[in-house]
C-alpha cells in the first residue's frame, strides 16, 4: 500500500496493460513515486528497532528503497518480486558486492527466498496499501506462502491508505474509478481493512499506527508519470488509452497546483504490526 502509495503489487506483478512501458513504469517508480513512502519506511523501521539481527523479507519489494533504509541500519534483507524491471533497479541501488548484506530474487511465490540452510526471518514487510484495489486476496495468497519462512513471533507490516478525508490524493485516485469501470478499479480504505487480512493469515494483530506521507512533485508531467507509475491505473488504461489517463490526470491535479507549478498532496497512511504465533 504503493502508495504504495502506490501500489507495488507482487500478486499483481507482470499484469500491466500493453498500453505501458515496464521499463518507463519502473523508472518512473524509482524517480519519482518511491521516495513519498519514506515517512513510512522511516517510521516502521524505527518502531521496530530495525538493525544488526534483524532478517526482514520484503514482498514486492520493487526497486528496493525500503530494502535499502534497512540494510543502511545493518539487518540482512531479502527482497521477492516477480518483474525483472524493477530489480534490475533494486539491484543498482542494493550493489550485491557491496556493503550491504542484501539479496533479491526475481520470483511469483515467497516461499523461492529461502531454502533449508535459510534462517528464519524475523520481519516481513508487505508494503501493498492494502484496500486500494480490494486484492486484499492476493497479498493473502503473498502471506501464505511467506510466513512458514518466518520465526515464530516474528513481526509482520501491512500497510494501506489513511481515511479518505485525510487523503488528498483520494480525488485524484477517484479518476482510475470513473475510467476503470466497470473494471475492478481503486476503492477507498475501510477502517479495518489492515486487521481483516492479517487475521485472515493467521497472524495476531500487535499494533498500528498512522504516518504523514505527502505527494510532492516538481511539476505537473511529473506527478502524472509518479501517479501511473504505482499500478493504480492500470485498470484505466486498459479500459481507455494512456493518453485519456493523462488528460483526466492533469485535469484532477489542477486543485493541488501551487503558483511555482509544483504540486503537493497531504496524504496518511495507516501500518499495521501482526505477529507470527
Amino acid at each position: 500500500m504503493t502508495p504504495t502509495l502506490v501500489r507495488e503489487h507482487l500478486a499483481h506483478a507482470g499484469s500491466a496493460p500493453p498500453r505501458v512501458n515496464p521499463r518507463k513504469r519502473a523508472r518512473d517508480w524509482s524517480e519519482i513515486q518511491e521516495r513519498m513512502l519514506l515517512p513510512l519506511h522511516e517510521t516502521v523501521h524505527e518502531r521496530l528497532e530495525v538493525g544488526p539481527g534483524t532478517r526482514l523479507l520484503g514482498l514486492g519489494c520493487g526497486s528496493g528503497l525500503a530494502l535499502l533504509l534497512a540494510a543502511a541500519k545493518g539487518a540482512t534483507v531479502t527482497g521477492v518480486d516477480s518483474r525483472p524491471e524493477h530489480l534490475a533497479l533494486a539491484r543498482e541501488r542494493l550493489d550485491p558486492d557491496g556493503p550491504l548484506d542484501a539479496r533479491l530474487v526475481q520470483t511469483d511465490s515467497p516461499a523461492d527466498a529461502a531454502d533449508d540452510d535459510t534462517p528464519s526471518y524475523t520481519l516481513v514487510t508487505a508494503y501493498e496499501t492494502v484496500g486500494a484495489l480490494d486484492d486484499s486476496d492476493g497479498l493473502g495468497d503473498t502471506l501464505a506462502a511467506a510466513l512458514p519462512l518466518a520465526a515464530r513471533g516474528a513481526a509482520v507490516v501491512l500497510a494501506g491508505w489513511g481515511p479518505p478525508e485525510r487523503c488528498a490524493t483520494s480525488t485524484v485516485l477517484r479518476v482510475a474509478a470513473k475510467l476503470a469501470e466497470p473494471r475492478h478499479g481503486w476503492r477507498p480504505a475501510r477502517r479495518d481493512d489492515l486487521e481483516e487480512v492479517a487475521l485472515r493469515a493467521g497472524l495476531k494483530p500487535d499494533g498500528s499506527g498512522r504516518v504523514a506521507c505527502p505527494f510532492g512533485y516538481a511539476d505537473t508531467d511529473s506527478a502524472v508519470r509518479g501517479l501511473v507509475s504505482t499500478g493504480l491505473f492500470d485498470a484505466a488504461i486498459a479500459a481507455t488509452d494512456r493518453k485519456q489517463v493523462g488528460k483526466e490526470l492533469t485535469e484532477s491535479l489542477h486543485p493541488y497546483r501551487r503558483p511555482d507549478g509544483t504540486v503537493w498532496m497531504p496524504n496518511v497512511f495507516r501500518y499495521l504490526i501482526a505477529r507470527v504465533p
